[in-house]
Formats: structure tokens, sequence, C-alpha cells
């Protein structure tokens, strides 16, 4: 549950800390304070590169995003939050290093020298459940923290589960530049990915249209419930269950059919190879109706007492 007192005290946090940030962001050009090793990795936004500090020989990651892409209150809040969060042990840490040169916002965060959970996942078999399982908790946990802040993380996707260790005994959740304060509207999205909520694949503006059929969506922690859930099955089959969750999809719209009428229509082949306990869990996290999923504490307890999820494929059914 979300604590009133403790969702504005976060928020007020976060816009002190932005101003604070913005007053004495420092000037600074990359080559010149860092020994670059190399690129680790790449997205939309920006990259990520491995560094060493030219004085103190630190070893860290810089995440670097251009300026010509980038609002500088866009990366204050990325940065502020990211802050904000990175004490907890299931979060990635940052050094508390913010600055731009002329082309360039960036940031230092810790360095996790592990690969991420995408990189480990076998291709229609996923991970080990035991791994599975150790995964869950820990996200959990972080998605619990980042909630009882008031903050939505948006992006919950195997990339930014960062492992420690190849079998997922410390992981840490990466990547806040989505992340946003619950109660913000989202008045259009520019594309889907399999780990989207429906209601925010309904905020897809296509191309030609001005503007959306729907009315703006508030954001809610049961946006990372959704993808949550999407991330448990892909961890447990090693692939998605559907590309997107609209009338388009004929996964989705085979699962959304199941669920509005379970007991008249059959559950989806995909859907078979789980325990009843594990469905039960899948059926509560992944509700069309938003206000009717589960919080990451309820989730990662159900999850723990389904035993045997990926053993208990039903007789004779082999992968679909």
């Amino acid at each position: 549950m979300i604590e009133l007192g403790s969702v504005e005290e976060g928020s007020s946090l976060i816009d002190e800390l932005m101003k604070l940030t913005s007053q004495s962001l420092c000037q600074l050009e990359i080559k010149e304070h860092f020994n670059i090793i190399k690129e680790i990795g790449r997205g939309k936004y920006g990259h990520v590169l491995l560094v060493t500090h030219r004085c103190k020989g630190t070893p860290m990651a810089l995440k670097v995003l251009p300026k010509a892409s980038t609002k500088l209150q866009g990366f204050l809040r990325e940065y502020c939050i990211s802050l904000h969060l990175s004490c907890h042990p299931c979060i990635v840490g940052l050094f508390g290093i913010a600055f731009q040169s002329n082309k360039h916002y960036g940031f230092a965060q810790e360095l996790v020298t592990g690969r991420d959970l995408f990189a480990i996942i076998q291709p229609r078999v996923g991970i080990p459940e035991c791994a599975v399982k150790r995964c869950a908790v820990q996200i959990s946990c972080a998605l619990e923290f980042i909630h009882q802040r008031g903050l939505v993380h948006r992006d919950i996707k195997p990339e930014n589960i960062l492992l420690l260790d190849t079998h997922c005994r410390r992981v840490k959740l990466a990547d806040f530049g989505l992340t946003q304060r619950q109660g913000t509207f989202i008045r259009f999205i520019s594309g889907t990915l399999p780990y989207m909520a429906p209601e925010l694949c309904a905020m897809v503006l296509e191309e030609g249209q001005k503007e959306v059929k729907a009315p703006p969506l508030r954001v809610e922690p049961t946006l990372d419930t959704w993808a949550f859930a999407v991330l448990l099955f892909c961890i447990l089959t090693g692939f998605f269950p559907w590309e997107r969750c609209n009338d388009s999809d004929d996964f989705y719209e085979e699962f959304a059919d199941w669920r509005r009428a379970p007991a008249k229509t059959p559950v989806p082949s995909q859907w078979k190879r789980f325990t009843p306990m594990c469905m039960q869990m899948f059926r509560r996290m992944l509700a069309l109706d938003a206000v009717s999923r589960l919080n990451p504490v309820i989730q990662q307890q159900l999850f723990c007492h389904s035993v045997r999820l990926r053993e208990c494929v039903l007789a004779g059914k082999g992968r679909p």
C-alpha cells in the first residue's frame, strides 16, 4: 500500500533535487575527465559507456544523452529520480556526478559487470525456475520501493534487469528514462512493445493521426504490474505472449477473450503449460481492468508459492 506521506515527500524531494542540480550542473568534456573503455549499451535516447575516472581510476558506467534530442528538464528528471531511488539494493546505484558537455548531458552510475536478463534467456526455453523466482523477488521489492515513492517505472523489460551473476542471485533494475510520477497524464505514445498494458497501447498515435481517440491516460503502478507479468512469462518460456495488446494481435485477442469469459473460452495454447496456482497469479496480474491488478508485494508472494511452474506442462502437450 502506498503511504500518502512518502509519496508527497518523494515528489517534493525530486523537485528540490532537480532545482539544485540545474543550478550546479557543471560543464565538462567527457574525454578530459574520463578514460572511455568501450560502449556497453545503446538505446533510443542515448548510450552507456564503460569509463574510468582520470584522477581516481574508479570504473563506472556513464549514461550519455545527446542535447539535440534531450530536453534539460527530461535529463534532470531522469537523473534525480535515479539518484532518489539508487539507495535500494535492487536498483542501480549512482555516484552523484551529473554534467553537461557541448553536445551531451551525462551522469555516472554504478558499473554492473554482468549481462542483462535478456542475454541469458534461451529462445523457446527461458531460464531455470529457481533463477526466475530469485529475479521475481528482487524486482518486486524494487517496484514496491518505487511505487511507495509515488513513481512508476514504465519500462520493465529484460534488457533493464542487470545481473551481478549468471544465476540471478543478485539483480538490479536500471533505466529510469521513462519513469513518471503517479498521476501524470499521457496523451499519446509513438509505438508499442510486448510488455505495454492494453490501456497504454490504446494511446498510440498512428501515422497520419493528429490525436488519439482515447482520453488521456493517468499513469498508475498497474502499468508496471502488467509489464512485470509479461516479463515473468517471457523468462519462463523464452518468448513473449504477444507482440502488442490490441485487436490487431491474434495472440492478445485470444487471451483477452479468455479473460472476459474464462468459463466459456478455452485457455490459450501458450498458457496451458502453467500450474493452476501460477495461472491464478497471471490472471490477477494481467487483469484487463487495471484497477483489479495486484501490487508487487502480493505478486511476489503468489509467485513464490507457485511451485514447479515450468515443469507443469500439461501431459502430452508440447510447446506451441
